[in-house]
């Protein structure tokens, strides 16, 4: 799971569900036509095939250290797509779910 390779697929992984995540949203709350749910859906399951691609025996391993990955691509998301800015207190709670999810990813196992 490690590895350009892993950080690429949680990265896509981010994007297909914040963005599948986000078409719920317009339809649900802002209005739009359902056929947001449509895309949305394709990209959920899109998302969900990302990432069983990592290097990882363990699923919830996985999908805890892809958490942080998550975190600060909605952050990301927040500024570029809907224009607002995070704060210092994001990019604190950030740099912590990122830390949390490296010392899971990356942690020394015993056998």
């Amino acid at each position: 799971m490690a590895g350009a390779g892993g950080l690429n697929i949680f990265l896509l992984a981010a994007l297909a569900e914040i963005g599948g995540c986000y078409a719920f949203w317009l339809w649900l709350r802002l209005g739009k036509s359902p056929f947001w749910a449509v895309g949305g859906g394709a990209l959920l399951v899109l998302f969900a095939w990302l990432l069983t691609r990592t290097d990882s025996a363990a699923a919830g391993r996985t999908f805890a250290a892809y958490g942080g990955i998550y975190i600060v691509m909605s952050l990301g998301w927040m500024w570029a797509i809907e224009g607002t800015r995070p704060d210092r207190w994001d990019y604190a709670g950030a740099a912590l779910c990122i830390l949390g999810g490296a010392v899971i990813l990356l942690g020394p196992r015993t056998a």
